[in-house]
């Protein structure tokens, strides 16, 4: 049955794809992935995948929407290729934090994304670290949802730093930073804030004692880091020693790094959810690979073994 299994990626993340495949001693599928003159996909798939088990690895990162059509696309293909299941791996989700109406008139982009992979042909979703875990309700097929925690929280417990606190950015993000602490056997800290508007966000007040503290804030994904520097600033302004943070999803946009490399923060620590390597040239970045830990998902899926054993998982 194992050789059944077949692993083709789009153009978001095709490192981490080979890293994938490496690690579960297996070939990348051979296909094209062109644009015609006017900029549509042309994507064509060399070997026979009729019934095999497909897994595309395809994060649906910047750019957002040319690497979700991507994914369509390569879906479609398979379905009529008569692949026997075919699993859509994005370590990162796109459209994720419109996963609500919030305000009037608004759509739920995390909903329509759920659909458009459900009706191209996705059997199966496995992704990594959701902006919201109510985002697997959306699927009307099985969603496997792994956590980046064990792999960045191995890393920290072998930096072994002293006076530890870790650090919620918001109130939403309370369950995350608590598994941490609890896990890395350290108090936690919350930032009250209030968003203003659109992405910019004014820090109000730091809940829990940072003073004298070495600080490690905790986030699903960094943006243009406006909300990471602010909080930096907030811990630094309460006294905290030292300001640490970490995230599975780097999407930095725009000034991001800029940002970072002007602040308080000693050091970021991201996973290869997306590509990294422009980022990863900073000397303030830290980069893990979670290749294992999906390579691990995969196999589990594949031979339908339990998933939650990789929650714990110190790969």
């Amino acid at each position: 049955m194992y050789d059944e299994i077949k692993i083709f990626t789009g153009n978001a993340n095709p490192h981490l794809a080979e890293e994938i495949a490496k690690y579960l001693k297996l070939p990348l599928g051979q296909c094209s992935m062109k644009r015609f003159a006017d900029g549509e996909i042309n994507f064509q798939i060399f070997e026979n995948v009729r019934g095999a088990d497909v897994f595309i690895i395809q994060p649906t990162c910047r750019p957002v929407d040319s690497n979700l059509m991507e994914l369509l696309v390569m879906l479609d293909a398979f379905k009529r290729s008569s692949a026997r299941r075919i699993t859509a791996v994005l370590p990162y989700y796109g459209y994720a934090r419109q996963d609500r109406k919030d305000k009037p008139r608004v759509p739920i982009s995390a909903k329509l994304v759920a659909d458009l992979l459900t009706t191209s042909g996705a059997d199966r979703v496995l992704t990594m670290d959701l902006h919201a875990a109510q985002i697997q309700g959306f699927f009307n097929i099985p969603v496997d949802h792994l956590y980046a925690g064990p792999v960045i929280i191995k890393h920290f417990k072998k930096r072994k730093i002293p006076n530890l606190m870790v650090v919620s950015p918001d109130t939403g993000g309370v369950e995350r930073a608590r598994s941490y602490a609890k896990r890395l056997e350290c108090d936690l800290a919350i930032v009250d804030k209030r968003r203003e508007k659109g992405q910019e966000a004014e820090v109000m007040n730091v809940i829990g004692e940072v003073s004298g503290r070495n600080t490690l804030i905790v986030d699903d994904l960094i943006d243009t880091a406006g909300t990471l520097v602010r909080v930096a600033h907030a811990l630094k302004k309460n006294g905290a020693k030292r300001m640490l943070a970490c995230c599975t999803h780097p999407v930095f946009s725009g000034d991001a790094l800029a940002r970072i490399e002007n602040s308080e923060i000693e050091e970021v620590v991201v996973t290869n959810s997306i590509s990294t390597e422009p980022i990863c040239r900073s000397k303030k970045i830290t980069c893990l690979t979670i290749g294992p830990l999906l390579g691990e998902g995969i196999r589990s899926i594949h031979q339908e073994t339990s998933i939650s054993r990789l929650f714990d998982k110190k790969v």
